[in-house]
């Protein structure tokens, strides 16, 4: 299932998002709280302090293999919203796709690491986190806003829905 992390310090941002990813992607199934993001002042350059994120996750099921279009997609979003002149940060807004089956929560990065697979054209995943004993659990490279109970019990809810999606896709 395709869940897009929007991180953003500007809340209308939120709305452009999900809109342009329904567009694509079709209708939101399930939707996280939006929750401070203050794990990192990494993105304070060109994002401008006090951002907030939000997971959404889509209904339509994705095959693995799309997630680095997904990724390549998600970040010529974010390059058309700060080419829109609306906003005078240089990054308004952060789109992090991943995909969450039932033994893991995966996502696509341009960055590489020692953990972190290449897929093609400059993406790389990584899994973040990993079902085990009910609930997602960290390894010790996930993100600190990953590891946040808000975040964990959000993705435990979209698995629950994802179980709902695939009885229904008959699979």
């Amino acid at each position: 299932m395709l869940v897009v992390a929007v991180f953003s310090k500007h809340l209308e941002a939120f709305d452009w998002t999900r809109e342009r990813l329904q567009r694509d992607y079709g209708p939101i199934g399930a939707v996280s709280p939006i929750y401070p993001f203050h794990h990192t002042k990494y993105y304070d350059s060109t994002m401008g302090p006090g951002q907030h994120k939000q997971l959404l996750a889509f209904e339509q099921l994705v095959a693995p293999e799309q997630l680095t279009a997904i990724k390549l997609h998600t970040n010529q979003l974010e390059r058309e919203l700060a080419d829109s002149g609306q906003y005078a940060e240089a990054r308004p807004v952060n789109l992090d796709p991943g995909l969450l089956t039932l033994g893991k929560f995966e996502l696509a990065t341009t960055k590489d690491q020692c953990h972190r697979i290449y897929l093609r054209d400059g993406i790389f995943a990584e899994v973040t986190l990993r079902f085990q004993d009910g609930q997602y659990e960290p390894w010790p490279w996930t993100y600190a806003d990953y590891r946040e109970d808000v975040v964990r019990r959000a993705l435990k809810e979209f698995r629950d829905y994802y179980k709902q999606r695939l009885a229904a896709a008959g699979g």
